[in-house]
């Protein structure tokens, strides 16, 4: 029974992740796809997590930590970036 709730754990993760890089692909402006760039990050470390919990190897948790915590200080350098008006052509 665990390993079918893993494993569909798995599955629901891939199928977001998938549907996310579709996402950022066909984005059709610029914070769309960061955002959904920042959603991919979250969803690694979701996969990272889950990966964590399956093999009992609790120094996964730490890298999934670094990973959304580094992912969260892109979304706020992006936000700043696009505060203080974006790209220019100067």
């Amino acid at each position: 029974m665990n390993t079918f709730v893993i494993n569909l754990v798995y599955l629901m993760l891939s199928t977001a992740l998938l549907l996310s890089f579709v996402r950022m692909a066909k984005g059709p402006s610029l914070p769309d796809r960061v955002v959904a760039l920042e959603l991919i990050a979250s969803i690694v470390a979701g996969i990272v997590g889950v990966h964590a919990i399956d093999t009992g190897v609790s120094s996964f948790l730490d890298v999934a930590i670094v990973l959304a915590l580094t992912a969260f200080l892109a979304a706020i350098g992006f936000a700043r970036f696009l505060e203080r008006g974006g790209p220019r052509d100067d």
